[in-house]
């Protein structure tokens, strides 16, 4: 009997005592001394190994420190279609990460979905937005609202093989695609494109003086099948047929990187990634075994922009505390600490705060932006790009002249401009 009595005003003590906790029933709030709470937020992303590194590292202990009430759970994702359907169907059903990096070309596609969260109402929207590169914020503007902010930057270039170059008595690369094209027909090099879809060959098409859509974006008939980019896709035709662009424009599983680095390859263009996946001896060998210049922009803007933009999903449990984390990312800390991997910041101070040590790879990267364009912000980009690239395929295995394939792609890209969905 007494022992009942014990246990009995041991569990009185319990239930009075102790009655600043609770049965968590909530996974995203975690139940603190003196009713404080630390809200937990998810954050997808497709970061790299070394700026995963950093972001775990460095970047979430600072932001945890500086904000200790939101804790941050980082899942890192492969960036494919699965991942995009992935998070169109969690978010639909309310069940999406709080926050996501997503590659910009998705951002209107979630924004017609009605999938992200509008960022005007946070606190200081406009005073970041101001501070942001202003062609990537707009990427996420609908009606007034902005439905996400930038956080980093790319673009390709021109990467030339030094001992090619050499070898055709040059110390710099041509001024030109042209010249390019000369000099490798006429030394027996050859140019590395790295497929036929519009990441890969709107440079080139920009280049050589061609278009895929009039400036609004309302029309492609009359652009990819005008007089500039017939001349551009007939330039690209012929010099595959003779073996002068790679094989791998088709095909797709050619390694132009180890074709440039192994002197086989005169020019490829890719991102800052070609040589942040090396570091040490491996970097310095990649550097000093090419020559990087801004794509050649002689008929206008070539070089094509990339990047990654900052989110918060429908459906998020703390979207406050999002925004404060999203905020903080893209701030002049956060920033400059990424760009350490070749990312480039979108926020202009920290850009204009970038430094570079005398030959180094970024900065080439950095000048093509000046003359660099923005894919078309369209909800219906993804399948814009695969019209394009079927068409494009057609063209070079020879099932279609340039300019049939051309006017057949226009006219379906310009019903995806004008559809309900554009």
């Amino acid at each position: 009997m007494a022992r009942q009595w014990v246990s009995l005003v041991l569990l009185l003590l319990l239930a009075t005592g102790c009655g600043q906790f609770e049965v968590i029933s909530d996974p995203d709030k975690v139940e603190v001394l003196h009713g404080k709470q630390n809200h937990i937020i998810e954050f997808w992303h497709t970061y790299s190994d070394e700026e995963t590194r950093l972001l775990e590292d460095k970047l979430v202990p600072e932001f945890e420190r500086q904000y200790p009430a939101i804790q941050v759970k980082t899942v890192r994702q492969t960036s494919n279609e699965e991942l995009k359907n992935t998070l169109i169907a969690r978010a639909s059903s309310m069940r999406g990460p709080d926050a996501v990096r997503m590659d910009i070309v998705w951002v209107p596609e979630f924004l017609s979905k009605g999938l992200l969260v509008p960022l005007n109402p946070f606190p200081e929207f406009e005073s970041i937005r101001n501070k942001l590169r202003g062609e990537v914020m707009d990427i996420g503007l609908n009606q007034g609202q902005y439905f996400s902010l930038p956080m980093n930057i790319n673009t390709k270039i021109a990467i030339y093989n030094r001992k090619l170059l050499n070898k055709a008595n040059l110390s710099e690369p041509p001024s030109s695609l042209e010249a390019a094209f000369k000099l490798a027909r006429e030394h027996y090099f050859t140019i590395g494109v790295s497929g036929l879809d519009t990441w890969s060959t709107l440079p080139y098409i920009h280049s050589l003086g061609g278009e895929l859509t009039n400036e609004t974006y309302t029309k492609s008939s009359g652009y990819l099948n005008g007089p500039g980019t017939i001349r551009a896709v007939e330039r690209l035709l012929s010099l595959y047929k003779e073996g002068t662009i790679e094989n791998s424009i088709l095909t797709g599983d050619g390694d132009n990187w180890d074709g440039v680095k192994g002197g086989n390859v005169l020019m490829m263009d890719d991102g800052p990634w070609f040589y942040s996946v090396f570091n040490g001896q491996a970097l310095d060998k990649a550097i000093q075994t090419t020559i990087r210049t801004p794509m050649p922009h002689d008929n206008g803007p070539a070089s094509i922009i990339g990047g990654e933009n900052l989110v918060i999903m429908k459906g998020s449990k703390q979207p406050e505390d999002a925004w404060i984390f999203v905020k903080w990312l893209t701030g002049v800390e956060a920033q400059l600490v990424m760009a350490q991997t070749g990312l480039i910041p979108s926020n202009m101070d920290a850009y204009k705060a970038l430094t570079y040590q005398e030959g180094s790879y970024i900065q080439p990267y950095v000048e093509a932006l000046d003359y660099a364009f923005v894919r078309p912000p369209l909800k219906n980009w993804t399948k814009i790009d695969e019209v394009y690239t079927r068409y494009m395929r057609n063209i070079f295995q020879g099932d279609l002249s340039v300019v049939e394939g051309l006017t057949r792609a226009a006219a379906e890209i310009d019903g995806l401009l004008i559809g309900p969905d554009h």
